[in-house]
């Protein structure tokens, strides 16, 4: 799957309610729309300027959710997956 397909795809989960499980995560309402603001913001900018924007992108999705206190779990691995291929994409680029 391409960069931008998974960035499309976090986006979209990220804005549908959150599930139980993923409060008791650490996940609020408030967490998950900033997010997907931030994962958004960066899709916005490849999509614009091209692929080639990512060596601008510096995510450090890892240490909010951290400061955030979010426990492993579904959403928790779609942001650290999408923060591993934008620095995947900015090795490569």
């Amino acid at each position: 799957m391409d960069l931008l397909a998974v960035l499309d795809e976090a986006v979209a989960t990220l804005k549908a309610p959150l599930e139980q499980e993923d409060r008791e995560q650490g996940w609020t309402d408030d967490l998950r729309r900033e997010f997907q603001e931030e994962i958004s913001i960066s899709r916005s900018a490849l999509r614009r300027h091209g692929l080639g924007m990512v060596r601008y992108l510096s995510p450090r999705l890892d240490e909010w959710m951290e400061h955030e206190g979010v426990r492993p779990g579904r959403l928790q691995h779609l942001v650290s997956d999408v923060q591993r291929r934008l620095l995947d994409a900015r090795s490569a680029g």
